[in-house]
């Protein structure tokens, strides 16, 4: 006898009755799935990954920060996983390249840790972070620039899935290594397709590259600077490092800015309390962490000794899913799931414990930025098709839009060479009028798109644009 027919119910359950994480259920709506999970098991329940391998996903937030910051009774080392030991878990298993075992921070504990996770901060502490915000912000004009004459773009496709990219290979001191190819193999290795291995070596015989190019000749960069660390990383701690960053901050931060897009271009009332000043770019960043984390969940966490969590008797060796995405949205913490979180930074998007994301102020920058930049440069821009129309590509690690289509007006190109004069001007208050005669005209920083500046109508009925409501604020200010 057969098998179900695709799309039965049974082919949501294991052989021993577990739900599966993978397959058609789960990416219909995974999140819909950890809610059966939920309602059948509580905050931690049985559950399985590709290959039906036995794991424990934890849905729970209090569940979830206990297991994350508990480092005597769970780490991440998967040499500890029973059915890795054991031949369950097969090294061709399609989450291979996100499970196995390698010599990065995220997954050694005590002083490896320590030492590992020492030489990424001491890396981290050459980025400049003015120049960091200077740098994205060029980025997003750069892409821009791509479509922006053509009055329609793929916001996944076109900027959200390269502006991370660009921006990350930028810090690292590497943007001679951004490529379409390099974007793409990027968001395969974590999606356990066929192609995932194949994604990750392609991705990995770069990094190699620059690190092996960066310890024969050094640079004021980051890789040079994880290179000469103290802490003496061999190259391949360097290059699983690097590669660790890199599609951590890639992944979140594509999908976070697609995220909010998409709700400012959906909901009209959130899109709304953006334009009205209610809500600020970096606030609605926060709250799409909060709603729809770039990593809905992260393989794995491993019990050291037998325990018990969220009712559950775990067993050494058994493997457990950091459920971030139903952590979030715990009734215990979430009583009612479409309250604002404004102000509150207590979602797990970026981890906890020990192994709490290092780079998490990065990605803010990036989202934040590519979020406003996208919006100052197009403000016009509405979704080009129904919004039941949108799709997902869920895994047990993140949902991914996979299309968000727009239209807009055609706008020119900006100059994103030229560098701002740094001449001061000529008089003390600052004037878009006409230079008087025999003084110099100083070309005035790019502003946003006049459609954002509305008119201000002045009592003898004359229009004064956004740059004289400034004059007027600055004279206020100055006490003329």
């Amino acid at each position: 006898m057969g098998g179900p027919p695709p799309g039965c119910p049974a082919h949501a359950l294991g052989p021993d009755g577990a739900r599966r994480l993978y397959g058609p259920e789960a990416e219909a709506d995974l999140p819909a799935v950890y809610e059966k999970l939920r309602a059948e098991h509580g905050s931690v329940a049985p559950a399985l990954i590709h290959d039906d391998v036995r794991v424990w996903a934890v849905l729970g937030h209090s569940e979830n920060l206990h297991m994350v910051r508990t480092t005597s009774q769970y780490n991440r080392d998967a040499r500890n996983w029973t059915a890795l030991k054991n031949g369950t878990v097969k090294p061709t298993h399609p989450l291979a390249p996100v499970f196995s075992w390698q010599p990065i921070c995220s997954m050694a504990e005590g002083a490896e840790h320590l030492r590992l996770r020492g030489a990424v901060t001491y890396a981290l502490e050459i980025i400049d972070h003015r120049s960091l915000r200077r740098a994205i912000n060029k980025a997003c004009q750069e892409i821009i620039n791509r479509f922006c004459e053509r009055g329609s773009c793929d916001i996944v496709s076109e900027y959200a899935e390269h502006l991370p990219m660009m921006a990350m290979l930028d810090v690292f001191g590497a943007s001679e290594a951004y490529s379409e190819r390099f974007v793409q193999a990027a968001r395969d290795m974590i999606k356990g397709t066929e192609t995932a291995i194949a994604s990750n070596e392609y991705i990995m015989g770069i990094l190699m590259e620059l690190t092996l190019r960066r310890r024969a000749a050094p640079e004021d960069d980051f890789i040079s600077r994880l290179v000469t660390a103290p802490a003496a990383l061999s190259d391949d701690e360097v290059g699983q490092n690097l590669r660790l960053v890199l599609i951590a901050a890639y992944e979140a931060t594509a999908n976070l800015i697609a995220n909010v897009l998409r709700t400012v271009l959906t909901d009209p009332r959130f899109r709304a309390q953006l334009n009205g000043g209610q809500m600020t770019v970096p606030e609605a960043v926060e709250q799409s962490l909060w709603d729809e984390p770039p990593f809905s969940a992260m393989v794995a966490y491993y019990a050291k000794v037998d325990t018990e969590l969220g009712g559950q008797h775990v067993r050494a060796g058994d493997a457990l899913i950091f459920g971030i995405a139903p952590g979030n949205v715990d009734p215990a913490v979430r009583p009612d799931p479409t309250q604002h979180m404004q102000g509150n930074r207590s979602h797990l998007a970026f981890g906890g414990g020990p192994h709490e994301c290092p780079g998490q102020d990065i990605g803010r920058a990036i989202a934040d930025i590519g979020v406003d930049a996208f919006l100052m440069r197009l403000p016009d821009a509405e979704l080009s098709v129904d919004e039941d129309q949108l799709q997902w590509r869920s895994t047990i690690l993140s949902q991914h839009l996979v299309s968000l289509p727009v239209s807009f007006t055609p706008r020119a190109q900006q100059d994103v060479v030229a560098r701002p004069s740094m001449v001061p001007p000529p008089r003390p208050e600052w004037s878009v009028s006409s230079a008087g005669a025999g003084e110099p005209v100083v070309p005035a920083a790019p502003v946003s798109d006049p459609i954002m500046i509305p008119p201000v109508v002045a009592p003898d009925g004359a229009e004064r644009g956004g740059a004289g409501a400034w004059q007027r604020f600055l004279r206020w200010w100055r006490g003329y």
